[in-house]
């Protein structure tokens, strides 16, 4: 029951974290550190992160269903028939792709590195105090792009932004809206780029992991264990991105900057 507790709890903490900009895999690791502190037991259970991701893509995917299904149709419908009306969704599912190259090869590239990274707690600290200077820089920014004003150059650097994130403690939603913010996207543009270029690379490592899950062994009770938790995690992401949406709409950057430096600097000094 303890157990199960546990990681009810990493649950919580993953479906909340993930989409708002204070870094999910940071505060994984600072929870895991603590439980370790608190209990005296380590839990360090790879495949519950994987189950935990899925259930927060399953989330967000579900969040922006109507702009996937319609970037889908008009990609296809483009490559069939060329006509112009198709044409802005289909640039921008290239630009998606754009953005997604640099993560996927940094990741492949240093998968091992990164993965070493991730289990320093001070790291996560100072990742964290990264992360606040970052959108305290762009707290203030509104920009003018829109959806169909970005350019090829700002989704390979939006992407490159996404890229430097794959080092624990760095927020993803966080660097790509700090990206998107310095191309002079607007609030919204920003959201919604940020969000779909996640989800490629949350389904690459979903896809990466799904071997690991297969191979191990897993009990009855363990799987009941990882489904109630993918269920609980997509129901918090999906609305906290709601909640996080309407944060970007209103500016209210603040917040984040303030808790990020204020848990940042307690990691360091404290854990």
């Amino acid at each position: 029951m303890i157990s199960f507790l546990k990681y009810l709890f990493l649950a919580i903490v993953q479906g909340f974290t993930e989409p708002i900009p204070i870094s999910s895999s940071g505060h994984l690791v600072i929870f895991k550190h603590l439980i370790i502190v608190i209990s005296s037991e380590a839990l360090n259970d790879l495949n519950l992160e994987i189950i935990l991701n899925f259930g927060s893509l399953i989330a967000i995917i579900i969040f922006f269903w109507k702009d996937i299904k319609e970037l889908i149709i008009d990609f296809f419908s483009y490559l069939k028939t060329k006509q112009k009306k198709y044409f802005k969704n289909f640039k921008y599912c290239i630009l998606i792709i754009i953005g997604t190259i640099p993560a996927g090869l940094l990741g492949l590239l240093l998968k091992d590195s990164i993965e070493s990274l991730s289990s320093n707690v001070k790291i996560i600290g100072f990742a964290l105090l990264i992360t606040a200077a970052c959108l305290f820089f762009i707290k203030d920014i509104k920009g003018i792009k829109k959806d169909n004003e970005i350019t090829y150059k700002d989704a390979l650097i939006i992407g490159l932004f996404q890229a430097v994130a794959l080092f624990p403690g760095i927020s993803r939603s966080g660097a790509t809206i700090v990206g998107g913010m310095t191309r002079n996207l607007n609030r919204e543009a920003a959201f919604k780029f940020s969000f779909l270029l996640y989800i490629p690379i949350s389904c690459a490592t979903m896809l990466l992991g799904v071997k690991d899950l297969v191979e191990a062994n897993i009990s009855t009770t363990l799987a009941f264990t990882y489904f109630i938790c993918m269920i609980v995690s997509g129901i918090i992401t999906y609305f906290a991105t709601k909640w996080f949406n309407g944060i970007m709409k209103h500016g209210k950057l603040i917040y984040f900057v303030i808790y990020c430096f204020v848990v940042g600097t307690l990691v360091i000094f404290f854990l």
